[in-house]
C-alpha cells in the first residue's frame, strides 16, 4: 500500500515539490551562511519524494538554541509561506477522493517545513504516520 501510494504522490505532485525543496537546497548551499537549511531542504526534498511510510520526528539529544534560533529566522522567511502553499495544495488535492491520502501526506510536509531544523526522517511500518506513538497493548 505505502508504494501504490508513493507512486502516485510521485506523479501528482511529489516530484515538483522535491525538487522546489532541492533548488532552494542548492541555494543556501551556495550563499554559505545558510548551509544548515539548504542540508534541512535537502532532507525534506527526500521526504517529499517518498512521504508514505517515514514520519519526522525531533533528533535524539534534543536541539541546542542555534537549532531553535534557525527555526524562528526560518519560521519568518520562508516557513510560513512554505507552510500556506502546502494547505492550499492539500486542499486542491482534497477535492477528489483518490487525492485525499495525497492532501494527508501534503499536510503531514507541514510540520518539517515550518521548524526544520533538529528534526529527522525516519521510516515507519504505518502508510500516515503521526508525529504521536501509537500504543500497543499485549
Amino acid at each position: 500500500m505505502k508504494t501504490l501510494l508513493n507512486i502516485i504522490w510521485l506523479v501528482f505532485g511529489g516530484f515538483w515539490l522535491a525538487l522546489g525543496y532541492f533548488l532552494a537546497g542548492v541555494v543556501c548551499c551556495l550563499l554559505i551562511v545558510t548551509i544548515p537549511w539548504g542540508i534541512a531542504s535537502f532532507r525534506i526534498a527526500a521526504y517529499t519524494l517518498w512521504p508514505f511510510g517515514r514520519m519526522v520526528v525531533d533528533k535524539p539529544g534534543g536541539t541546542g538554541v542555534f537549532s531553535l534560533l534557525g527555526n524562528v529566522i526560518w519560521l519568518l522567511v520562508a516557513g510560513i509561506w512554505i507552510a500556506i502553499g502546502h494547505v492550499v495544495t492539500a486542499f486542491a488535492m482534497a477535492v477528489t477522493i483518490i487525492g485525499i491520502p495525497l492532501a494527508i501526506a501534503n499536510l503531514k510536509l507541514i510540520p518539517v517545513s515550518l521548524m526544520p531544523l533538529g528534526k529527522q526522517i525516519v521510516p515507519t511500518n504505518r502508510p500516515f504516520a503521526s508525529h504521536y506513538p501509537v500504543r500497543t497493548y499485549r
